[in-house]
């Protein structure tokens, strides 16, 4: 054990953490997110606490004492954590483990497939002992009039119906174990060994629970072992049954501190898009796979300086690719991946709060073009896979308060690009923005009219970086009349003080009426520009 300070957040006073040698601090970090208060924490009394609540209304006394061994076991070799609500004694939620599935896979010995089916059938136990003791708590699962029948005193009548869930059981840490096997994210066989272990995974859950709950098993496997254990479950739970037990889910699991806890690298059946771990160094999948591909550090960091792509990084069509091959063979599936507006690289960083600088020299274009005589400049910085990370809008001839402001807003947006936002948030806010300059674009041919340099601007950007062209505005001339700028101003005047002379009997070209009986017309106001 060693001792470390850790906090919950960078802006709260450090505690003391008592954990595992061979933790990491953000292990620390993660059980200092689980344990609210300002007092040290302990990595055994907090896990006594939850594994004395499972454990106290256990059928008999000498059953305690094995399964709370069990599960500090689990917990210890970082393969399997009860959920938060489990964690904090939240009997009101729904019950549930999190298995880490990198866990089971030993460099010598492979995926350990024998240990992996004990875990789960005393996981599966345990949430279905808890269903039956806390059944009365739980809320929005009960149907409406009479209590579900638990399965010790499910009538005849009923041993056919399905009783409410028990918990679940959520997978997660699915890339790593893959990368501990010798396999790509984005292979083949990659995709093979995630639909035997997943597929696994729900025959044991759905063990007792009758020959129809159970899932068939995928035609072929790569994982050393898993076929023929896969088999044998199969065989020992397809059997009719009268009583069916409490239903069990299979998941994957979604970012939280218990993952953290049990050293996950990508949460659920997500990749890993980065080969670094936070704090900069490799990451263990990293390690994995350059370790089965026969390279040193030094090999691959002299093949990487060559050009040679050592390790392709997986994007979001392969996690799409593994979403669809998975669907299968789960109870529930996270929401779908969608290749072309997610960024998932992106997503990671922006949840993480970690700023992704444009590199030094970098590409990008610069577009002059102007917008009712006004001229700009159009410049954009790209990341090396070609999306965009900064933009800047340069008037030319306009005043320093108009470029300040112009170059200002280009910072903020440059900015929220760095921090993952999404373009198409900025292109929704300012293009067809209206005020002026605004008229005609000339030197682009991406827009014949533009309500403001910022509207050009930004359904620029949405052509060359979304594809996707946005129509112009209505003109400006055919959405309300505007004024002549040639105002006679002084007329009115002139006109009421011939009046007034009038009325005196004054002749307002200064004669008497009866010289001339003809009024002069009135001599013509003068016009004044209005600018």
């Amino acid at each position: 054990m060693r001792t470390v300070q850790a906090a919950a957040d960078p802006d709260d006073t450090p505690r003391t953490v008592t954990l595992p040698a061979d933790w990491d601090d953000t292990a620390a970090e993660a059980l200092a997110r689980l344990t609210p208060g300002h007092r040290p924490i302990d990595l055994t009394h907090e896990a006594a606490r939850w594994i004395d609540d499972l454990c106290a209304g256990d059928t008999a006394g000498p059953a305690i004492e094995p399964v709370a061994r069990s599960l500090s076991c689990l917990l210890l070799l970082r393969q399997a954590a009860p959920t938060e609500a489990l964690w904090h004694g939240h009997f009101d939620r729904r019950p549930g483990f999190i298995v880490n599935l990198a866990a089971f896979v030993h460099p010598d010995i492979g995926f350990r497939a024998d240990d992996f089916v004990a875990a789960l059938r005393l996981l599966a136990r345990v949430l279905r002992a808890i269903a039956q003791q806390k059944a009365a708590l739980r809320n929005g699962e009960l149907p409406l009039g009479d209590p579900a029948p638990t399965p010790a005193t499910m009538p005849d009548d009923l041993a056919g119906t399905r009783t409410m869930v028990a918990g679940e059981i959520l997978l997660t840490n699915l890339d790593a174990c893959l990368a501990g096997l010798g396999l790509d994210y984005n292979s083949e066989g990659g995709r093979d060994a995630a639909c035997s272990l997943v597929a696994l995974a729900t025959l044991v859950a759905h063990a007792g629970e009758g020959a129809d709950a159970l899932p068939l098993p995928p035609v072929r496997s790569v994982v050393p072992g898993v076929n023929q254990i896969a088999r044998t479950v199969w065989q020992d739970a397809a059997v009719e049954t009268e009583r069916p037990m409490a239903r069990v889910e299979t998941g994957f699991s979604a970012p939280g501190p218990i993952d953290a806890l049990l050293g996950v690298e990508a949460c659920g059946l997500a990749p890993a898009f980065s080969p670094l771990r936070p704090d900069g160094r490799l990451a263990t999948s990293t390690l994995a796979r350059l370790a089965c591909r026969g390279l040193t550090l030094e090999a691959a960091f002299a093949a990487t300086l060559a050009g040679d792509v050592v390790l392709p990084l997986p994007d979001a069509s392969s996690h799409q690719s593994m979403y669809r091959a998975l669907a299968g063979f789960i109870d529930r599936m996270p929401p779908r991946p969608d290749c072309v507006r997610d960024t998932l690289q992106t997503r990671a960083l922006l949840e993480r709060g970690v700023r992704r600088p444009l590199p030094p020299r970098h590409g990008g274009f610069t577009q002059k073009a102007s917008v009712g005589g006004h001229r700009l400049y159009l410049r954009t910085g790209e990341y090396e896979d070609g999306t965009l990370g900064e933009i800047s809008i340069t008037p030319t001839r306009e005043s320093p308060m108009t470029r300040g402001l112009m170059d200002s807003l280009g910072q903020a947006v440059s900015i929220g690009l760095q921090y993952g936002a999404p373009l198409e948030t900025y292109i929704e806010a300012f293009a067809y923005s209206h005020f002026g300059p605004a008229g005609t674009v000339e030197g682009d041919a991406v827009a014949s009219y533009a309500t403001s340099m910022l509207d050009y601007a930004f359904r620029a950007l949405s052509d060359a970086y979304l594809g996707r062209r946005l129509p112009d505005a209505p003109h400006e001339d055919s959405m309300m009349p505007t004024p002549s700028p040639m105002l006679p101003l002084d007329l009115p005047a002139r006109e009421h003080a011939a009046q007034g002379h009038m009325a005196k009997g004054h002749p307002a070209n200064g004669h008497s009426s009866g010289d001339n009986d003809e009024t002069p017309p009135p001599r013509r106001g003068r016009l004044r520009l209005v600018v």
